[in-house]
């Protein structure tokens, strides 16, 4: 039996969508490569699986974190330094809850202004109401030098 009969049969009655079990099963069993059946983009839905020594196989985690960034800026300001991954993690957590402070602060502008859109402004308004003078001058700047880019289309 081909390997195309063998499909036809996991997919009779279904309108040429598989799921990830069913394709991680054929070609678990087959080692085939069925590339007309391959959902959009060539690649299985899902997350990514990674095979350990004894052959089971496991979810790898993603994280999220803003430590490209910071890296980044880090070496805008002092080229010459490095930063450890302990500090990389406080860094990140700092960011992580400015930007919750930030973004509860702004859903509250909106609720108390009744409205349904949380807007730039918004945005802008909580930075005034939670960052210290200069500091909130500077990244008022910066969040509109963002906006403007994006507006533009650059």
């Amino acid at each position: 039996m081909s390997k195309k009969e063998d499909f036809d049969k996991i997919d009779a009655n279904k309108d040429g969508v598989i799921t990830k079990d069913e394709w991680n099963t054929y070609h678990n069993k087959k080692g085939g490569n069925l590339r007309a059946k391959k959902p959009l983009g060539g690649k299985v839905k899902g997350s990514v699986k990674k095979t350990t020594k004894e052959g089971t196989k496991h979810k790898r985690n993603r994280h999220e974190t803003f430590s490209v960034y910071i890296y980044k800026v880090l070496k805008q300001v002092h080229n010459d330094t490095g930063i450890s991954k302990k500090s990389m993690a406080i860094m990140n957590s700092f960011i992580n809850d400015t930007f919750e402070k930030i973004a509860i602060e702004a859903s509250k502008l909106v609720r108390y202004n009744k409205k349904h859109t949380l807007s730039a402004r918004e945005i802008q308004s909580a930075v005034k109401l939670l960052l210290p003078g200069e500091l909130a001058k500077h990244a008022i700047i910066e969040g509109a030098k963002a906006v403007n880019k994006i507006a533009s289309g650059n």
